[in-house]
């Protein structure tokens, strides 16, 4: 795509999105600063089989995205379900995991894995080699290696899914899925309007909450989801040479991930960032100017990954801006201030909710 051409934009709202992205999370809750113990709480729920699947298999979670895009309307829970069901099982990993937004590379690793129908140690370093070698240095061996299983043992995993996915509807997701409809449904009409208003840049990096896009996504065609679980952070994949999948964040700042939690998840997040000595004098430094982590490591006399962990929980709170310079290694963080100012103001009216009850 010439690069002054902007991607057109095409709209689209379904639960089945947050099925797959809420047991994600669930697996994950330290990455979006969710309690680990309530997301625990919610895997026990699960019968023991089913549960030892899902801890095998978070690999699936996220690449079955592309996968509900190809589903009919309404792409809901009982949508997803039903599909899965008509799939064959020896087929369901593999279509779920898909090849289009790997690197020629990994496709060619996880191939012979499949054909061998086992792997090894080499594989598993060769294929976090290979994510290393993208930019994806927060993959882990451990990540690598279950995808290497999910690969080698794909027609036992498709046979087990299908009871694990109708296992975690029943326990949890119909009941979470009639919660959360109303605000994607919102969260969609006023992204809707703001396209109208703003610049494509503008707009992304609102609804993604701080991500500065230097140039927009090479890509003819953006398809744009909200997702109540995903927030704050976004997903953006290639669903076909066309199209790009952008997921962003659905849930309103005055919700909470956990059902009748009276603190706002928002609110909770920034106070939690602010309460470290560290992370506040990155932000005073980022309200002075944009730096990069190398940067905040030489004043902080910190080590580097140190800073990013910093930067990544200031992130999370939707404190700091990033930005992807062209042709730089390191990302260009600055503080988001507004953001700031907004945080105070929600303390405020929460204070003020807590008299009037």
């Amino acid at each position: 795509m010439p690069s002054n051409q902007k991607p057109a934009l095409r709209w689209e709202s379904g639960t089945g999105y947050d099925f797959f992205i809420s047991l994600h999370v669930l697996h994950n809750p330290s990455r979006f600063a969710l309690r680990g113990a309530w997301a625990k709480g919610v895997r026990s729920r699960l019968p023991p089989t089913e549960r030892a699947f899902f801890e095998q298999a978070t690999p699936l979670f996220l690449a079955a995205l592309p996968w509900v895009h190809s589903l009919p309307d309404p792409k809901d829970g009982e949508t997803v379900l039903d599909a899965y069901a008509q799939m064959p099982p020896n087929e369901r990993v593999r279509r779920m995991l898909g090849l289009a937004d790997m690197a020629t590379e990994e496709r060619k690793i996880v191939q012979q894995v499949a054909a061998r129908g086992e792997w090894g140690k080499a594989d598993r370093d060769r294929l976090l080699a290979a994510w290393q070698r993208r930019g994806h240095t927060r993959r882990t061996s451990d990540e690598a290696a279950k995808m290497l299983e999910l690969w080698a043992r794909a027609p036992e995993y498709g046979e087990r899914s299908l009871e694990a996915f109708l296992a975690y509807y029943r326990v949890f997701f119909a009941e979470e899925e009639a919660r959360i409809r109303p605000a994607l449904a919102h969260t969609l009409q006023q992204a809707q309007a703001r396209a109208r208003h703003v610049p494509l840049q503008d707009l992304l990096e609102s609804l993604s909450e701080g991500i500065r896009f230097e140039r927009t996504p090479e890509t003819p065609g953006l398809v744009m989801v909200p997702s109540f679980w995903i927030s704050p952070l976004i997903i953006l994949s290639k669903i076909s040479p066309a199209e790009s999948l952008f997921v962003f964040g659905g849930r309103p700042a005055e919700a909470s991930l956990v059902p009748g939690e009276a603190v706002p998840d928002a609110l909770y997040r920034a106070l939690k960032a602010l309460a470290d000595p560290t992370r506040l004098r990155i932000l005073r430094y980022l309200a002075e100017k944009p730096q990069t982590p190398t940067e905040l490591a030489c004043r902080l006399r910190l080590r580097a990954p140190t800073v990013i962990h910093h930067l990544n929980t200031l992130r999370l709170a939707g404190l700091v801006h990033v930005t992807v310079q062209q042709g730089e290694r390191d990302k260009r963080y600055a503080a988001r201030t507004r953001q700031v100012a907004e945080m105070y103001a929600q303390l405020r009216r929460y204070l003020k909710n807590s008299e009037d009850d």
